[in-house]
């Protein structure tokens, strides 16, 4: 399941895959405001992210991610609502996975990804967020 989320997680914020996947799939169109590979992925990288959990009144479980306290729960439904509908759509399309399970994969896995790319409480620029997952 971490393996999951961080896979996703890795391909929603660099905007681009290292690996051809098993099966071919249909393009995915990208939604309308949201970035693209040149500028951090679907969501903005991680900055992005951490954006839309604080515009959605999750700021104090965002920022206890990246702090070096212990990390607090985001429930699925509200990981959903702060990233939206189109974005969570158009990820599950991607994985397979339907809205509601991809949701609670991500929110089990969210909280520790995000506490590893952050160990020093600092948000990393989207390029070291990238390598990290290709490393």
């Amino acid at each position: 399941m971490i393996a999951l989320g961080a896979l996703l997680v890795g391909k929603m914020l660099s905007g681009k895959s290292e690996e051809q996947p098993a099966e071919p799939q249909a393009p995915v169109p990208t939604p309308s405001g949201a970035g693209t590979s040149a500028d951090g992925g679907l969501l903005g990288g991680l900055g992005g992210l951490l954006d839309k959990l604080k515009d959605a009144g999750h700021g104090n479980v965002a920022d206890s991610w990246v702090g070096t306290g212990q990390n607090q729960p985001i429930n699925a439904n509200d990981l959903g609502a702060a990233i939206g509908p189109q974005v969570i759509r158009e990820i599950a399309q991607r994985t397979g996975l339907n809205e509601q399970e991809l949701l609670q994969q991500l929110s089990a896995a969210l909280p520790g990804i995000v506490d590893k790319l952050t160990p020093n409480g600092q948000i990393p620029q989207n390029h070291q967020v990238a390598s990290a997952f290709n490393s």
